[in-house]
């Protein structure tokens, strides 16, 4: 279950499918998921049941970075994004999102976002 951390009108989402090849199990930083959403604000963008693409942005599980520095967050969180462009579907950014989306193409979500651990 992730938390959802834009403005697209999702509050709650539940994984159902990791991209990046048939055999992966988990999702890290900055990998693309397949959600359903679980719970929904009344005129938000989605609705409860719908099928949409997300981002990682937060995870709860530690992840080690190439200076040998770890980083780890307190919830798991996910932005919704349009996965041909890969631009998110809400116009604001919640808390701070990770440092990898900047490598992995997802510029306009560290732009919009308060805060780049």
């Amino acid at each position: 279950m992730l938390s959802v951390a834009d403005n697209s009108g999702a509050k709650l989402l539940q994984v159902i499918h990791v991209q990046g090849g048939y055999k992966k199990r988990y999702g890290m930083l900055a990998d693309v998921v397949t959600c359903v959403v679980k719970e929904a604000a009344p005129r938000g963008l989605v609705k409860k049941s719908d099928v949409v693409h997300v981002v990682l942005v937060r995870t709860h599980k530690e992840t080690r970075r190439p200076d040998g520095t770890y980083v780890r967050f307190d919830d798991n969180a996910g932005v919704i994004i349009d996965p041909k462009s890969k631009e998110p579907k809400g116009t604001r950014i919640f808390g701070p999102v990770a440092r990898e989306l900047r490598n992995r193409g997802f510029a306009k979500i560290i732009s919009l976002a308060p805060e780049v651990v």
